[in-house]
């Protein structure tokens, strides 16, 4: 199964970013999604699953999506969150049972682009699909996920 990743939207989608998403069979929102209209777009290409993030706080988007979202494809169990920090510090928060434990863990946050292994974890942040800051160019992520095995390839997305 292939699933489209992107975060950081705050009320824009970057040129190119649903080109890049198209042909996958779900998309997860990693948070600061800024308008609807944005999962609605989104929703175009694939169904969306999204949280909410930090900006998204005090307005409808709050008290419409969760701050955590935990599902499960093709085997494969995915924790998404807005927030999430170093995947060294991360792992070791994770459960230890390996059953509660999710294969990847998806977030968003520091509009720069992530993907890294640790302690069995796939750590993946899309990076910014919106605007970008924080030195971070724009980009999305590709997650495919089959028979209990996952991995993922960012995107970059075309400046502006």
């Amino acid at each position: 199964m292939k699933i489209g990743v992107i975060s950081d939207t705050h009320g824009y989608l970057a040129r190119g970013a649903l080109e890049a998403l198209e042909g996958v069979e779900l998309i997860l929102h990693a948070g600061d999604i800024g308008k609807q209209s944005i999962v609605e777009a989104l929703a175009y290409v694939a169904p969306v699953l999204a949280v909410r993030g930090n900006s998204d706080s005090g307005t409808p988007l709050a008290r419409q999506y969760p701050a955590t979202q935990r599902v499960e494809r093709e085997g494969v169990r995915i924790t998404m969150t807005h927030i999430g920090g170093r995947p060294d510090e991360l792992a070791l928060a994770l459960p230890a049972d390996p059953a509660a434990r999710p294969h990847v863990y998806i977030f968003g946050h520091t509009h720069v682009a992530l993907l890294e292994e640790v302690a069995g974890v796939l750590f993946l942040n899309p990076g910014a699909a919106g605007y970008p800051r924080f030195g971070g160019g724009l980009s999305v992520a590709i997650l495919e996920v089959a028979e209990g095995k996952a991995q993922a390839t960012i995107i970059l997305l075309p400046p502006g």
